[in-house]
């Protein structure tokens, strides 16, 4: 019950930081003038939002038994962590191969509107992004002084703060807990897939032109 309700807690973190960062993001496109982003900005940018992310996991992490940092705690975030950054680049992954579908539509126009609605993406940066924030969450059991710093702070004291108000906390632990149903069937199914020796179920229709479903696009 205990790690459910740290997934859970988790969970809640990574929505209220997302909606902190997405303010921020939001201040500094309208000082920017809309002015788009170079391929190196994007990534740079989210090396330091993933690797902030991280930060804030493992201060949570320190913050759970009272400044007492437990190896269990920090094993369990970060297989949340790498659980989570795999779902973003499979989401932009599924998002890109829509919007590339969209795209071939024989509509005048089409084709422009789409690639502007196209998320930034390469697949050896999000890795490298990936790597880099798992390294930096594991380098703060090592030196857990590190960890420690304004930006930090002030990320999780607000996002704690988010989560004990009535209305904005009461949605944010809604998300939270569906992150945690989320996180559950991910794990099982992982398991799942290792007790039946990595064997899928056979498609029904291997037209190259044919599209499964997914739930989620970001």
């Amino acid at each position: 019950m205990e790690v459910l309700n740290f997934i859970f807690r988790i969970g809640v973190i990574l929505a209220v930081y997302n909606f902190l960062w997405w303010l921020i993001m939001l201040a500094i496109s309208v000082l920017r003038g809309g002015r788009p982003k170079l391929l190196f900005e994007v990534y740079l940018i989210k090396a330091i939002r993933y690797m902030f992310l991280a930060d804030v996991i493992f201060l949570f992490c320190i913050q759970q038994v009272g400044g007492v940092l437990l190896l269990n705690d920090v094993l369990i975030a970060g297989l949340i962590l790498l659980i989570y950054f795999v779902g973003k680049i499979q989401s932009k992954q599924q998002r890109q191969s829509f919007l590339s579908f969209r795209g071939q539509a024989n509509i005048p126009g089409m084709s422009d509107f789409v690639n502007r609605l196209k998320p930034a993406f390469d697949l050896r940066f999000e890795i490298l992004v990936v790597v880099l924030s798992l390294l930096v969450f594991s380098g703060f059991y090592f030196a857990p002084d590190l960890a420690y710093n304004a930006i930090s702070n002030w990320f999780l004291d607000s996002i704690l703060n988010i989560e004990d108000t009535p209305v904005f906390g009461f949605v944010f632990k809604v998300i939270g807990f569906f992150f945690l149903l989320s996180v559950i069937m991910k794990i099982t199914g992982g398991l799942m897939t290792l007790l039946s020796g990595g064997k899928q179920a056979p498609r029904q229709n291997d037209d190259d032109d044919h599209f499964d479903d997914f739930t989620e696009i970001k």
